[in-house]
């Protein structure tokens, strides 16, 4: 498998950062709605660390698949794939990544907001301190917490609507779509 993106299936790069960001989308959500419910405890307050570590690494995946995909054009829907797929669904296709790309960045940036509108510094993996760009402001946090977590469950359901989506490609229409992101063979 080449870096570079072939005229029906994704290059290596571009699908290991795939998977690793769906990794870390996914994991840093669950750690985030899991956090939330606990008292307050050196479990909570690891955990806490835990999901800014996973933001920032999701912000630096988010920032390196931006710029590759720049740089490195994706392979178009095949002509099959795309003429069978009504107006609405190809709307949907390219708004549904538009929106998670927005998100991408979004839910991080207001967590990093927040976190340091609390006067908590994010030290990444325990050794980088990032720094804070937010001023200490008690209401200031109070009034990003609900944009950090609206646009985390926003970004939670496009998430579900994509892969929602890949699996009727793959079980309905059995088109192979999949194949385009390293799932067996590309589509014809």
């Amino acid at each position: 498998m080449t870096t570079a993106s072939t005229p029906s299936r994704y290059g290596a790069t571009a699908i290991a950062l795939h998977w690793l960001l769906a990794v870390g989308i996914v994991g840093a959500f669950g750690v985030g709605v899991y956090m939330t419910g606990l008292p307050f405890s050196p479990t909570r307050l690891k955990l806490y660390n835990w999901h800014k570590w996973a933001g920032v690494t999701i912000l630096a995946l988010s920032a390196a698949r931006l710029l590759w995909r720049l740089a490195n054009r994706p392979p178009a829907l095949p002509t099959s794939i795309e003429k069978a797929m009504p107006g609405w669904q190809r709307t949907a296709f390219h708004g549904t990544h538009h929106l998670m790309y927005l998100l991408f960045f979004a839910v991080p940036l207001t967590g990093w907001a927040y976190s340091s509108a609390m006067g908590f510094p994010i030290v990444w993996f325990g050794v980088l301190p990032l720094p804070d760009f937010m001023p200490v402001d008690k209401a200031l946090a109070e009034s990003i917490k609900p944009l950090h977590e609206l646009s985390a469950f926003g970004l939670a359901g496009l998430v579900v609507l994509h892969v929602a989506a890949a699996l009727k490609h793959q079980i309905i229409d059995r088109d192979r779509l999949l194949g385009r992101m390293g799932l067996g063979p590309a589509p014809r």
